[in-house]
């Protein structure tokens, strides 16, 4: 009987060794089958992971974020030991002993599932199981996918240091709200940097793993104060820290930035705007999307804050001046429904929630709550309500009339209700006292009139200023790089620069009469906007006054061909077509490289590349990529003797002659003294051009300091007439002239620079006859002339470019200019005293060519 229960015991322990042997036979069978292709997990030593790039101005002030996974990286140095015991202690409690996987873990986790029969269902993967997971599987939920994470988790702890494994999990995992990773989740939630985490916030950081998107702070607070306090009990049982600081933490209220406990970061950096938006648009074709948004790059903007605020606020002021005066009301388009209105609470929630610009200083959104007999009273976002309410008077609606839902205006307003109703949403400002005390609230809109505005430096094409619209969160559409429009008559100095190259000087007389063009579409006879005729006329007056015939004339004698050689060279267009009516600016371009293509008449006739960026770094702090690429010979001298600047050198291709600049440059000087750019007021030297389109559907000005250009473009983005008395001297100018007294305060100017190579000779500007040295006089104009060429004064030199100049033309009186820009006008004085200029009807040989002022 014995012998026969040992024999049985034996048999079943031999069919038990041999189970046993064949299980671990067939387990070694399989592990071994799907380590085979296994991805290589060495790559990991050098992985980098995508993070957040940034942008910051000049002055080193962050000025924007970019990136698709918001990730800040943090090496393993960097992060505290309370964050890496927090997140230990909820993950992975035995980290540093275990082999990559955890079988105490995971046999307690399925013994809780039998026990529970279901209802407790817990995970078990260690920190390298879900590295292994996150960066080389995927998350696929298969036993395939899970022997091989097995297998990969044993694989990287022989292979990387633990420290390491940590740094890869803690940088790597999703935390909520896009945030990646522990640095990023620490600035979301708390606004804080990891070294500023109290033990309760690192331990709510660490709770959000198992599910970031079910522990959302304010709608699951209960559940996730009840998760972070278990993984402060988790820290306390493995000694991470002691009782006093266990009791204080799971004690402490959940404070975060979501529950408006701290500013949110996102919060403290300015709003998005064109400059940086363009940046992005740059640099993602220069680097690649995936490069640009996750490359961790540093990228050092040319922007200038405080020109960009003025060039915001001087464009800004001029369309809202236009818009008024069109005296139309569209306000937001935007209402809130009546359930929102039913108490201040949801109504401020309503209209917290309502997408309209916040990006316009000084303007507030607000709700009509109630319509009275003339005023009504408004909500206002961010202002406290009082006890007699905020309210729109009647005196602020006058110079409106609504626009109907049929399209057409109803009645001028006289009482708030003629313009706004219960629910709308609105904009409005503060308006003050001459003593600067509180006057009432004012409606305000975004104007439907359009423009842009950049200023550069001339030397280096560095951008200080760019503003792309009124409004950036009401159009991101950029006006200064994307806009193609008709440059009008800004574009006639490239005319004249080829003409000054082709033997021309600013005292060759060119005839201003009628001219005939036999075209395909037509007899084309262009005219100057007066409709007047000038005769033999100066080629300097010709700029300063605009005249299309002499222009015209001029591109004739020297061949289309020339000009558009000249345009390509510049940058402003890739290809110019050679026909004469783009002489007057026909043919579209954008304001970004018509204003860089002037910093060359400004600099000289050396070529700049207009850049925002002055420098990129990748996310090790090299340097790759670095605009200014000049040689400053001194800058690593010690010091410098009082008074001298250091020298730099520059080997950039020259575009144009340095004499033919300085003419050109001189020339569109009196466009400012005498001519469409007379609004200009500043108290150094400085030279433009105007230009006003068909119908005046465009309109610009572009000028220039000896070391700032400026341009500014006005119209509606559905290109149509801005009415009469729209020119660029009278609609640009102003823009310019407020942006750049601000930026002659703060870079000066001098007089533009004389080249070697030249003299001046006196002539007489209304007739191109030479003049003695001694002369002087209004008529008096110094020349500068070519060394070694003998020019030839008068009409002797007369240009007609091929075109008759016809008989018995009524020329006109000695000294009578004829600007262009008035468009021929009555010039009237109002009831204000205020000098207007009523301008005639265009007729067709005004509006068959692209520029007209």
């Amino acid at each position: 009987m014995i012998r026969f229960v040992l024999s049985f015991v034996g048999a079943i322990f031999s069919w038990i060794v041999t189970g046993v042997a064949f299980a671990a036979l067939t387990v070694g069978a399989v592990f071994w089958m799907y380590s085979r292709d296994l991805p290589d997990h060495e790559y990991l030593s050098r992985y980098t992971p995508k993070t957040i790039s940034r942008i910051y101005s000049g002055e080193g002030r962050l000025m924007d974020e970019f990136a698709t996974e918001r990730r800040i990286f943090a090496p393993i140095e960097e992060i505290p030991d309370v964050v890496k015991q927090a997140f230990i202690s909820a993950e992975d409690k035995n980290f540093y002993s275990h082999q990559g996987f955890d079988t105490r873990g995971m046999a307690g986790a399925l013994w809780d599932a039998i026990r529970t029969r279901g209802q407790t269902l817990r995970g078990a993967s260690t920190i390298p199981q879900q590295v292994a997971k996150n960066f080389l599987l995927g998350g696929e939920r298969t036993a395939e996918r899970k022997i091989k994470e097995l297998v990969l988790a044993n694989r990287l702890v022989n292979t990387l240091p633990r420290d390491k494994i940590l740094e890869l999990y803690l940088n790597e995992i999703d935390l909520g709200f896009l945030s990646f990773g522990v640095a990023s989740a620490a600035q979301t939630y708390f606004n804080k940097t990891l070294a500023q985490l109290q033990p309760e916030e690192a331990a709510y950081l660490a709770a959000l793993p198992k599910a970031p998107y079910s522990y959302h702070p304010v709608k699951n607070r209960e559940a996730a104060v009840e998760r972070r306090n278990y993984v402060l009990r988790e820290m306390f049982q493995n000694g991470y820290i002691d009782k006093a600081t266990f009791d204080t933490a799971t004690a402490a209220p959940l404070k975060t930035v979501q529950g408006g406990d701290y500013p949110s970061f996102k919060g403290s950096l300015p709003p998005r705007d064109y400059f940086t938006d363009e940046i992005r648009r740059q640099l993602s074709r220069s680097f690649g999307e995936e490069e640009f948004f996750g490359g961790g790059l540093a990228i050092r903007a040319t922007e200038d804050p405080e020109m960009q605020m003025a060039a915001a606020e001087a464009l800004q002021e001029a369309l809202e001046d236009f818009d008024r005066r069109q005296g139309v009301w569209r306000g937001t388009r935007k209402a809130l429904p009546a359930e929102a209105l039913a108490s201040e609470e949801a109504w401020r929630t309503a209209l917290a929630e309502t997408e309209v610009p916040r990006d316009v200083p000084g303007w507030l959104p607000a709700v009509v709550l109630e319509v009275g007999e003339s005023a009504a009273r408004i909500g206002i976002e961010g202002v406290s309500d009082d006890e007699d309410g905020h309210w729109i008077p009647a005196e602020d609606v006058t110079w409106a009339r609504k626009r109907l839902e049929d399209g057409k205006l109803g009645k001028k307003a006289k009482a708030a209700g003629d313009l706004v109703a219960v629910g709308d949403v609105v904009m409005v400002a503060a308006l003050a006292n001459e003593d600067g005390s509180f006057k009432r609230w004012s409606l305000r809109q975004v104007p439907e009139v359009q423009g842009g505005f950049l200023a550069m430096d001339v030397n280096t094409g560095r951008v200080i200023a760019m503003q792309g619209g009124f409004s950036y969160q009401s159009s991101v559409f950029n006006r200064v790089t994307q806009a193609q429009r008709q440059p009008g008559s800004s574009f006639k100095p490239f005319v004249y620069a080829a003409a000054l190259d082709s033997g021309f000087s600013p005292a060759t007389i060119v005839v201003d009469a009628p001219i005939e063009v036999d075209t395909p579409q037509g007899l084309w006879r262009p005219k100057n906007a007066s409709n007047k005729f000038y005769g033999p006329t100066p080629l300097r007056t010709g700029i300063e006054q605009s005249r299309n015939l002499m222009t015209v004339r001029v591109a004739q004698e020297i061949g289309m061909e020339t000009v558009a050689g000249y345009a390509e060279r510049f940058g402003v267009y890739d290809h110019l077509d050679p026909y004469l009516a783009n002489a007057l600016g026909a043919q579209e371009t954008t304001l970004f490289k018509m204003v860089a293509a002037y910093a060359m008449f400004a600099n000289g006739g050396e070529r700049v590349e207009p850049t925002l960026v002055d420098r990129v770094q990748d996310r090790w702090g090299r340097t790759i990529y670095r605009h200014d690429q000049r040689d400053c010979v001194d800058c690593k001298l010690a010091s410098l003797d009082p008074g001298v600047a250091p020298r730099i050198t520059s080997d950039r291709e020259r575009v144009m002659d340095p004499v033919t600049a300085y003419q050109l440059t001189s020339m569109l000087q009196g466009v400012v003294l005498r001519g469409s750019g007379s609004g200009v007021k500043l108290p150094v030297p400085v030279a433009g051009k105007t230009g006003t389109t068909n119908d005046a559907k465009d309109v610009w000005f572009i000028g220039f300091t000896s070391n700032i250009v400026a341009g500014c473009y006005m119209g509606y983005d559905q290109p149509r007439t801005l009415g009469q008395g729209a020119y660029g001297g009278t609609l640009c100018v102003p823009v310019f002239n407020a942006f750049m007294k601000k930026a002659v305060e703060k870079y000066g100017g001098t007089d533009f620079r004389v080249p070697a190579g030249g003299h001046f000779i006196k002539i007489n500007r209304f007739t191109g006859e030479r003049l003695p040295d001694d002369v002087t006089g209004d008529f008096v104009q110094a020349e500068f002339f070519r060394d070694g060429e003998i020019p030839i004064f008068g009409i002797g030199a007369m240009v007609d470019g091929g075109f008759a100049m016809g008989q018995n033309l009524p020329l006109y009186a000695y000294g009578e200019l004829g600007g262009d820009e008035g468009g021929g006008g009555t010039t009237v004085t109002t009831s204000t005293g205020k000098t207007k200029v009523i301008p005639k009807k265009a007729d067709f040989g005004t509006l068959s060519a692209g520029g007209l002022y």
